[in-house]
C-alpha cells in the first residue's frame, strides 16, 4: 500500500494513508476492529480531518505561540529524544547462536524439568474398604471400574486418573508411596488426611534437561534484557562522568 497516497486534503494540507495507519495503529484492537470496514475507514478520515481543522484553527491564533504549548511541547520532545536515544543504545544488545549455547550449557540446572509421575487412585473412608476393593481389583475387576464404583475423590470420573505431578503436589504420604512404586503396580491401602487411597502408578518421567532447541526462544529473550540492561547501565556509568549528576535528599 503507498504510505503516500492522498486521502484528503484541508486547507492545503494533505492526510496521507500514513497518517491514517498511525491513527488506525495509535486505537487499541478491540477498538480498530469498528474501523475495519469502508464506513469504519471514512469515519477515521473524517477524524483525521477534523484534527487538521482544528490544528490550522490552533495556527491562526497564535496557540503555538502560546508558553504553556512552548513549554509542554519542548517536554514531550525531551521525553521523546530521551526515548530515542536509549533506543540507540540498546539496539546494539545482539545475542548469537554461540551466546545462547554457551550460557545453556552453563546453566543446565536452569533448565531441568523435574520427576514426575502420573498415577490414578481410588479414594475411600477406611482401611477395611481399601482391602474389599483391593480383593474384587485381584479378582478381575479393572482399577478404572473399581474407582468409578467406589472412589470418592472427583477423579472418580477420570478411572482415578489423576494426571502428572512433581514432588511437591500432594501430602507426603501418598507423594512417597507414588515415587516409590514401579510403573504398573498397584499399592497397599496408603492412609493419609483424606482417607486411604489405593495407588497405581501408571508412568514415571525421570528428571531431565530440556533440549536446547526448547528454550532458545526462550534464550534469546533473556539474555537480549540482560544485554540491554548491561549496556543501559554502563553508559549511564560513563554519562555521570561526563555530566554533573546532584540528587538532592
Amino acid at each position: 500500500m503507498d504510505n503516500n497516497k492522498v486521502l484528503a486534503t484541508v486547507g492545503g494540507r494533505e492526510i496521507t494513508q500514513q497518517d491514517f495507519d498511525l491513527l488506525l495503529g495509535s486505537l487499541n484492537p478491540q477498538q480498530a476492529m469498528q474501523f475495519n470496514s469502508e464506513a469504519g475507514k471514512k469515519q477515521l478520515v473524517q477524524e483525521l480531518v477534523n484534527q487538521e481543522l482544528f490544528l490550522l484553527e490552533a495556527l491562526k491564533n497564535g496557540l503555538d505561540k502560546d508558553e504553556v504549548f512552548i513549554q509542554e511541547a519542548q517536554r514531550m520532545h525531551d521525553n521523546i529524544l530521551k526515548q530515542y536515544a536509549m533506543h540507540n543504545v540498546l539496539k546494539n544488545a545482539t545475542v548469537s547462536e554461540e551466546d545462547m549455547l554457551n550460557y545453556y550449557n552453563e546453566h543446565t540446572d536452569s533448565f531441568k524439568e523435574p520427576e514426575s509421575m502420573q498415577a490414578s487412585h481410588i479414594l475411600v473412608e477406611s482401611e477395611e474398604k481399601a482391602n474389599e476393593v483391593l480383593k474384587e481389583i485381584n479378582e478381575g475387576l479393572s482399577f478404572e471400574e473399581a474407582a468409578k464404583k467406589h472412589s470418592t475423590c472427583p477423579s472418580n470420573a477420570q478411572g482415578g486418573d489423576l494426571g502428572h505431578f512433581t514432588r511437591g503436589r500432594m501430602v507426603p504420604e501418598f507423594e512417597n508411596a507414588a515415587f516409590d512404586m514401579e510403573v504398573g503396580a498397584v499399592s497397599a491401602p496408603v492412609k493419609t488426611q483424606f482417607g486411604y487411597h489405593i495407588i497405581k502408578a501408571v508412568n514415571k518421567v525421570e528428571e531431565s534437561v530440556k533440549p536446547f532447541a526448547e528454550v532458545k526462544m526462550q534464550l534469546n529473550q533473556q539474555l537480549s534484557m540482560m544485554k540491554q540492561q548491561e549496556l543501559y547501565l554502563n553508559k549511564v556509568d560513563e554519562l555521570k562522568k561526563e555530566y554533573e549528576v546532584q540528587i538532592n535528599e
